[in-house]
C-alpha cells in the first residue's frame, strides 16, 4: 500500500466524519435552514467549516504515536454516538456521559440491536481496520513540524474566512440556534467529555455536613408521638401525562384511583436523566444551585434524617443504583434473583416489598424511611418492564428499535409499564395499611424524569434541560397517608393546592416535614404539606 502523510489521513478522515457521522446534525440544520436560496451556500459553508475544524483539532494532536490511536478511538465512539443520535435523537452531553457510565450492563443490553451492529461495522470496525493498515510516511522532525504548522494555519485560515465571509449568518447560527451544535459529531461529544471531567471531582471527596442539629419534634407535653413509617418510591421515566389520574384517556391507574391519594399533577424534575435527577431530588440544593460536584460533596436528606439518631433508613434498588444518594445508609440491590424473589424475564419492582416486614420488626422502636428505586418505565424495551398479565393495551412494540414501531405500539408498551407501576404503588399502599394502627404511615411517589415517545422524532430522555420537551420534565408524583398522620394533615386542604406547580426541589423539605424534623436547613415554604398541617 502506498504511504501517505498523517495529515492527508486526517484530511480523509475529516471528510469521512463529516459525511457519514453527521446525519442528525445536517438533518436538524436543514429543518432550521431549508435547502433553498442562500441557505444552500450557508449549508455548504457549514460542511467546509466542520471539515476544517476536525482537521485543525486532529492535526494539533497528531504525532507518530497518537494519530492512529486517536482516529480509531474517535471512529468507534463516534459510531456509537451517530447511532444513538440518529435512532433516538438524543444529545451526547456531559450529563448523558455520566448517565452512560453509571448504567449497568442489563440496562445497556436493551439498547443493542442489529442496526447498532451495522453502524459499528461500517462506521467503526471497517474504517479502523483501514487506518491500521494504512502506512504513514513520517518525515524528519523539522519537516513534520513544518507540515503540522502548515496544516494548522491553513485549516485555521479556512475557518476564519468562512466565519467572516458569512458573519451575519454565523452570528445568528451560534446565538439563536444553540441546540444545533449539540448534534455535531465528533466535536460535541469530545467537548462533553472535557466538560464531564471538569465537573467530576477527582481525588478524595470531602463531604460537607448539613443538618447536624436535626432532632425530632415532640408534642406539647414533651412526648414523642407514634413512630413514622414512610416509604419513598423513586419512579423511573414516568411522565405525568400518561397517568389517567392526570386525565389521560387510557385507564392506566385503575387501582390508585380507588385509594385516598393526593395526586400532584404539575410536578417537574430537576433533570432529564437518572444520574442527574436522583441526586438532585434528594439534595439540599434546588435546580438552579445544583451541580454534580456540589451534589456528591454535600450530605443529602437521608444524611439529615440519620443525624437525628432516631430514623432508620433502608434503600432497596431495582434500577442501576442510588447514584451516590445511599452511600451512607443501608443499601440492598434487588436487581438479582439472589435477593429479589419475584423475577421472570427480569426482576420485578414488587419484589422489593418482600422481607420488609422483618426490617420493620427489627427496627420497631424507630422511625423508618424505606426508599424503593423502581425499574419502572426504563426504555427503550418498555415491553420488558411489566409481567405479561399487564399487557392490557395492544398492539405493543416488542423491539428496542422504537422508530421501527408505530406510535401506537410504542405508546401501548409504555402505558402497560405505567399500569404495572399503578399495581406496584397500590401494593405499597396495601403493605402499609396494616401498620397504620401502630405507625404514622405514608407513601411518597416521585418519578426521576419523564420520557419522549417519538414526539417530533425524539425518543427516551436526557436532552439538555433547556431544550428538553415537557414530556421529559413533567413527571408523575403522588402521596398517600394512613394512621394518625391523617389527623395531622388536612388532606382536603392539601387537595386545594395539589395542582400548583411543584418540583423535585420540594422533596428535601417535604420529607423533613413528614418526619417532623427540627433543623436550621428546613424551609417550611418548600414543604409541600406544611400549609395543610392542622397544628402549625
Amino acid at each position: 500500500m502506498k504511504q501517505i502523510s498523517q495529515y492527508r489521513l486526517i484530511f480523509i478522515s475529516a471528510i469521512f466524519f463529516t459525511i457519514f457521522y453527521n446525519f442528525s446534525f445536517f438533518k436538524n440544520v436543514l429543518n432550521t435552514y431549508p435547502n433553498q436560496g442562500l441557505n444552500i451556500i450557508y449549508i455548504f459553508s457549514i460542511f467546509i467549516l466542520l471539515i476544517s475544524f476536525i482537521i485543525f483539532l486532529f492535526s494539533l494532536l497528531s504525532s507518530k504515536y497518537t494519530t492512529k490511536p486517536l482516529l480509531i478511538i474517535t471512529l468507534v465512539v463516534s459510531a456509537f454516538t451517530a447511532y444513538f443520535m440518529d435512532t433516538y435523537h438524543v444529545v451526547i452531553d456531559d450529563s448523558m456521559i455520566r448517565n452512560t457510565l453509571q448504567t449497568n450492563l442489563n440496562e445497556s443490553s436493551d439498547l443493542f440491536s442489529y442496526k447498532l451492529i451495522i453502524y459499528i461495522l461500517f462506521l467503526a470496525i471497517i474504517p479502523s481496520y483501514l487506518i491500521i493498515k494504512t502506512k504513514i510516511e513520517y518525515k524528519p522532525f523539522k519537516q513534520e513540524i513544518f507540515s503540522k504548522l502548515k496544516t494548522l494555519l491553513l485549516s485555521l485560515a479556512i475557518i476564519l474566512v468562512v466565519l467572516f465571509s458569512f458573519s451575519k449568518f454565523y452570528t445568528s447560527f451560534f446565538r439563536e440556534h444553540k441546540p444545533l451544535r449539540y448534534h455535531i459529531n465528533p466535536i460535541y461529544w469530545i467537548y462533553s467529555i472535557g466538560n464531564y471531567i471538569s465537573k467530576t471531582t477527582s481525588g478524595p471527596i470531602i463531604i460537607k455536613e448539613v443538618g447536624q442539629d436535626a432532632t425530632i419534634l415532640k408534642d406539647a407535653n414533651n412526648r414523642l408521638e407514634k413512630k413514622e413509617l414512610i416509604i419513598m418510591v423513586v419512579g423511573e421515566a414516568a411522565r405525568a401525562n400518561r397517568f389517567s389520574l392526570n386525565g389521560y384517556e387510557k385507564e392506566t391507574n385503575p387501582l390508585l384511583k380507588k385509594e385516598d391519594i393526593i395526586n400532584f399533577s404539575n410536578m417537574y424534575s430537576c433533570g432529564t436523566s437518572t444520574a442527574e435527577s436522583v441526586p438532585c431530588m434528594f439534595s439540599i440544593f434546588d435546580k438552579t444551585d445544583y451541580d454534580y460536584k456540589k451534589g456528591i460533596s454535600t450530605e443529602n436528606i437521608l444524611d439529615v434524617l440519620k443525624h437525628t439518631n432516631d430514623v432508620k433508613i433502608l434503600w432497596r434498588d431495582n434500577n442501576s443504583d442510588s447514584k451516590g444518594v445511599a452511600l451512607r445508609v443501608d443499601f440492598e440491590d434487588y436487581r438479582t434473583s439472589k435477593t429479589n424473589t419475584i423475577c421472570d424475564e427480569e426482576c420485578r419492582d414488587e419484589g422489593m416489598l418482600v422481607g420488609l416486614d422483618e426490617y420493620i420488626k427489627k427496627n420497631k422502636d424507630e422511625d423508618i424511611l424505606i426508599v424503593l428505586h423502581q425499574m419502572g418505565n426504563h426504555g427503550p424495551a418498555y415491553y420488558k418492564r411489566y409481567p405479561k398479565e399487564f399487557e392490557k393495551f395492544t398492539p405493543v412494540c416488542k423491539s428496542n428499535q422504537l422508530e421501527e414501531c408505530t406510535q401506537e405500539e410504542v405508546s401501548n408498551a409504555y402505558d402497560n409499564a405505567i399500569l404495572y407501576t399503578d399495581y406496584f404503588l397500590s401494593k405499597v399502599i396495601n403493605f402499609l395499611k396494616p401498620y397504620s394502627n401502630d405507625y404514622e404511615t405514608g407513601m411518597v411517589y416521585m418519578s426521576d424524569h419523564g420520557e419522549s415517545l417519538g414526539e417530533n422524532g425524539i425518543y427516551l430522555h436526557g436532552l439538555p434541560y433547556f431544550m428538553a420537551p415537557d414530556e421529559q420534565k413533567h413527571i408523575g408524583s403522588l402521596m398517600w397517608f394512613g394512621g394518625e398522620i391523617k389527623e395531622e394533615i388536612d388532606t382536603n386542604k392539601l387537595n386545594t393546592y395539589k395542582n400548583e406547580r411543584f418540583s423535585q426541589d420540594n422533596l428535601f423539605h417535604t420529607l423533613l416535614g413528614l418526619f417532623e424534623i427540627k433543623t436550621n436547613v428546613y424551609k417550611k415554604d418548600m414543604d409541600i404539606i406544611n400549609n395543610a398541617k392542622i397544628s402549625q
